[in-house]
C-alpha cells in the first residue's frame, strides 16, 4: 500500500514539473511571437512612413524597431530616415550601428562613404585588433571563442575518459582549437575598445574644459565627427578627438554600442 501511495505521489510530482516545463515553454514562444510582431509592425510602419515622405513618423518607427531587437536593417533604415531629415549626426551613428550588429551590410557602408565624403568627416581611427573585430559581427567572436576553447578541451580530455588510442588527428584538433581560441582573444579585445567609439550628434557641438555649463569651450564639432570615450561624470563624456579633448554632453552623442 505505501509502494502504491510513492508511485501515485511520484507520478503527481512528474506531472506537475510537465506542466511546469510546458507553460514555461509557452511563454518563452508567446514572448517570442510578440516580440517579433512588434517588431515587424514597427518596421512596417516605418518602410510605408518613409515611402510617404514623412520621414519624421519613419525615423521613431524605425529607432523603436531598432530598440525592441537591434537589427541591422532597422538600424540601416533610421540613418536614411534621419539623413532626410537632415540630422547628419543620428544617420551616421545609426549607419556605425549597422556595421556593428552586421559587418558585411554593403548599403549602411555605402551611405557612410557619401556621408564623410559630402560632410568632410573623419572615419574613425581603428587599432590593430578592432580591424579584426569587424571581420565578423561582435558577438560571433564570444560564440567562436568559446567554442574552439571547449573543442580544444575535448580533444585533450575525452580520449584519455574514454581510453582511445593516441591519434595524430586528435593532437591537431586540440592545437586547432586552441589557435582559434588564441586569435579571438584580440578581436574580443577590440570589440570592448571599439563600443567606447561614439559621435557627435548636432551640429557646433561644444567641447568644454570642465563638466559644466558654464566651461570653457575647447573646439566646437560638427554633426558625425567620431571620437572615443574616456570616462563619464554624470550628464557628460570625456571624450578624445583629433581636433580635442574635453567634455560634451551625453544628449550631443551617441556610442556605436546600441545601449
Amino acid at each position: 500500500m505505501s509502494d502504491e501511495i510513492q508511485m501515485n505521489q511520484a507520478a503527481t510530482k512528474r506531472s506537475r514539473v510537465t506542466r511546469s516545463l510546458a507553460v514555461c515553454a509557452l511563454l518563452l514562444v508567446t514572448s517570442f511571437v510578440i516580440r517579433y510582431s512588434s517588431f515587424a509592425g514597427e518596421f512596417a510602419e516605418g518602410t510605408a512612413a518613409y515611402r510617404n515622405g514623412d520621414y519624421a513618423t519613419a525615423a521613431r518607427a524605425f529607432a523603436a524597431a531598432a530598440a525592441r531587437k537591434p537589427a541591422s536593417g532597422a538600424f540601416q533604415n533610421y540613418g536614411l530616415a534621419e539623413w532626410q531629415r537632415g540630422r547628419k549626426g543620428f544617420a551616421v551613428l545609426a549607419w556605425e550601428r549597422a556595421l556593428w550588429v552586421d559587418p558585411a551590410n554593403a548599403a549602411a557602408r555605402e551611405n557612410l562613404a557619401f556621408a564623410r565624403k559630402v560632410d568632410q568627416l573623419e572615419a574613425p581611427r581603428l587599432l590593430w585588433h578592432e580591424v579584426a573585430s569587424t571581420w565578423l559581427p561582435v558577438n560571433a567572436w564570444a560564440w567562436l571563442a568559446g567554442v574552439s576553447f571547449w573543442f580544444a578541451v575535448a580533444a585533450v580530455i575525452l580520449p584519455a575518459v574514454f581510453r582511445w588510442k593516441r591519434r595524430g588527428w586528435q593532437q591537431a584538433s586540440a592545437a586547432l582549437g586552441l589557435a582559434v581560441f588564441l586569435m579571438c582573444i584580440p578581436a574580443m579585445l577590440g570589440v570592448g575598445s571599439r563600443a567606447q567609439i561614439g559621435f557627435v550628434l548636432e551640429s557646433n557641438t561644444p567641447i568644454r574644459l570642465t563638466p559644466t555649463r558654464d566651461a570653457q569651450t575647447v573646439t566646437m564639432l560638427n554633426a558625425g565627427e567620431p571620437a572615443r570615450i574616456d570616462r563619464t561624470r554624470g550628464n557628460y563624456y570625456l571624450i578624445r578627438t583629433t581636433f580635442g579633448h574635453g567634455w560634451v554632453e551625453r544628449r550631443q552623442f551617441g556610442r556605436v554600442c546600441p545601449e
